[in-house]
């Protein structure tokens, strides 16, 4: 069947539009491409954007704050909102809207531009559970689904290390811009092939949006991100401020709890919190990112550039032993843990990643003294499989498989805000605990073991959440 530039809407329940699947996955493939672009390829270049603007370390990280915790705050309501008004056009304006910012970013000649550019590139968070979705509607045998449902959440943890190391080469040799025009040229490719080759879906029972009840959840999430954010400077951090917007936090969502059992259609209704399906996901979401994301992301590149109780790597030396091949292991493994997943059961396959990420950390553990270059890459590669490529990919399938039919965009939008917040958590949490036990011998690297003690023991946690998610049966084979 030739694919229409013009695809019929299909509800979530009925048949899929008949679309090539080949066709679509390469389109949402694409668009997840575009969006990890947005999230990874700028970190070889904030020096060069220091330097080009004249700011200092932390006013560039501040603008890294934002695009992570715009995309957490949009990947709240627009999955819903792709339920009301249709997925194809919602997922369309979001990677438009990734152009214009990185347009603005590239053109940024100040900071507050900068900052501006990153927030608008923020609208494109919940690119992987709308297009996880959109395949949803689209697959309906499980173990295909699980499969394809690998492939493309395997992008979100990062393209194999080549978009790190092609932003350090474009911030090297043509400038920071350079990352940012790249960026655009993909979002608008992406852009283009989700318009024209991907079928629209909607939600049967959604015909409007709750938006008071998107203001109060967004208002009490995004105070608890900024929260946590503070709460990462730890000795510099404003503790008053802290405490102010986690009362903010909890008095926000109190009164959108009020507003979601008043509203007809409510953007996340009371009694689906409720069920175990929901907040045991979301328990199990938040302390596996919790446990792991900075270990992986700021513990282990930290101890590998440590010229003292580390290995005195430089920062590019530290990613190819470290986050590349970790990022390279969870592209490969994705694909198989979903059709695993499908074929064994979601809680299964999960619990045996979960528990390869606790051993795979305690090996580290073990092995980090040694100061082996091999048992580093070695290490990495078994938390990239175990956590990137199989735990993270079935979190993010199980955020699908578990919503339910009448509102499938909520879970998955909760889900992201789950992984969002146990990132910033990570590193509140992690550092705080490493910060704390670090000995005064420079040359001892206790606080970086401390710090990966408490990743164990938070994983370990994870592990018994994991016993509470509901089986999927309908996104689980039978034979």
């Amino acid at each position: 069947m030739n694919v229409s530039t013009a695809p019929r809407s299909t509800e979530v329940s009925g048949r899929g539009s008949g679309v090539r699947i080949g066709v679509l996955v390469t389109a949402l493939l694409v668009a997840c491409f575009a969006f990890q672009l947005n999230a990874s390829m700028l970190s070889p270049a904030l020096k060069s954007i220091e330097d080009s603007l004249g700011a200092s370390s932390a006013e560039v990280g501040m603008t890294q704050t934002a695009f992570f915790t715009s995309a957490a705050l949009f990947s709240l309501f627009l999955p819903r909102l792709g339920d009301v008004l249709g997925r194809r056009r919602v997922l369309a304006g979001m990677l438009v809207l990734m152009a214009v910012g990185c347009v603005v970013a590239a053109l940024s000649t100040s900071i507050p531009m900068l900052f501006a550019g990153r927030i608008i590139q923020g609208v494109s968070g919940p690119v992987v559970p709308l297009c996880l979705i959109m395949l949803r509607v689209e697959v309906k045998e499980p173990k295909k689904y699980g499969t394809l449902l690998g492939v493309i959440t395997a992008v979100n943890g990062g393209i194999a290390g080549v978009d790190s190391l092609a932003g350090g080469y474009l911030a090297d040799h043509h400038g920071f811009q350079s990352v940012f025009w790249a960026m655009a040229g993909v979002a608008a490719l992406a852009t283009v092939l989700v318009a024209t080759l991907t079928p629209e879906s909607k939600a049967a029972a959604a015909s409007r949006m709750d938006w008071p009840g998107v203001a109060l959840l967004v208002v009490s999430v995004g105070a608890l991100l900024i929260a946590l954010n503070e709460a990462g400077k730890l000795a510099a951090a404003n503790w008053a401020m802290i405490a102010v917007l986690v009362v903010v936090a909890a008095a926000a969502f109190a009164l959108f709890w009020r507003t979601e059992n008043r509203s007809g259609q409510p953007l996340v209704a009371t009694h689906h919190l409720r069920q175990r399906a929901t907040w045991s996901l979301l328990l199990t979401t938040v302390l596996t990112m919790t446990g792991v994301f900075a270990v992986m992301n700021g513990l282990i590149p930290a101890f590998a550039q440590d010229a003292q109780a580390g290995l005195g790597m430089t920062a590019e030396q530290s990613a190819w032993w470290t986050l590349s091949p970790y990022a390279l292991a969870g592209l490969a493994m994705g694909p198989l843990a979903g059709r695993l997943a499908a074929t064994f059961g979601y809680g299964r396959i999960l619990r045996l990643g979960l528990v390869g990420a606790v051993g795979s950390v305690v090996l580290m553990l073990l092995t980090m003294h040694s100061q082996s270059h091999v048992l580093l890459l070695v290490t990495s590669l078994l938390v990239g499989v175990t956590y990137a490529g199989v735990a993270n990919i079935v979190l993010n399938g199980l955020g699908i498989v578990l919503s339910p039919s009448e509102n499938p965009g909520f879970l998955p939008g909760l889900n992201a805000g789950a992984f969002n917040l146990g990132a910033g958590l990570s590193f509140a949490a992690l550092y705080a605990v490493k910060t704390a036990l670090t000995p005064s011998d420079p040359t001892a690297a206790g606080g970086y073991t401390a710090g990966m003690i408490a990743g164990v023991v938070i994983l370990a946690l994870a592990i018994a959440s994991s016993f509470l998610i509901p089986k999927p049966t309908a996104a689980e084979a039978t034979d």
